[in-house]
C-alpha cells in the first residue's frame, strides 16, 4: 500500500500537466484541497470560471474523476467544491439559457 503523501503527490500532478491546460484555456481552475486515504475520496477546488458553472459537474465526473482513477488507482470518486471567492473576482454560475429571465 502506498503512502497517503505519494498518493497526493500524483493527483496533484495529474491536476496539474492534464487537467489545468483544458480548463484554463475556459478561464478555470481545479485544485487540490484533500484526499481521505480511507473512503478513497479526493476533493477538489473549483475557482474561476469553473465556479459555479453548470457544466463543472459533467467535467468533473466525465473528465477529471476518470482521469484520476486511472493515473492514481487509489481514488474511488471526487468531490468538487465551489471556490467562495469566485463572484467577488467577477466570475458568476452559469445559468442555462431556459433558465434565465428573458
Amino acid at each position: 500500500m502506498r503512502e497517503h503523501n505519494e498518493i497526493v503527490k500524483d493527483i496533484k500532478t495529474v491536476l496539474e500537466e492534464k487537467v489545468t491546460p483544458s480548463v484554463a484555456a475556459h478561464n478555470g481552475s481545479i485544485g487540490f484541497i484533500n484526499f481521505a486515504s480511507d473512503t478513497g475520496v479526493a476533493t477538489l477546488k473549483l475557482s474561476g470560471a469553473c465556479s459555479g458553472c453548470a457544466m463543472s459537474k459533467m467535467t468533473l465526473q466525465q473528465g477529471v474523476e476518470r482521469l484520476l482513477k486511472h493515473y492514481v488507482p487509489e481514488v474511488n470518486s471526487i468531490v468538487g467544491e465551489d471556490d467562495e471567492k469566485a463572484a467577488e473576482q467577477g466570475y458568476k454560475p452559469f445559468i442555462p439559457r431556459d433558465e434565465r429571465d428573458v
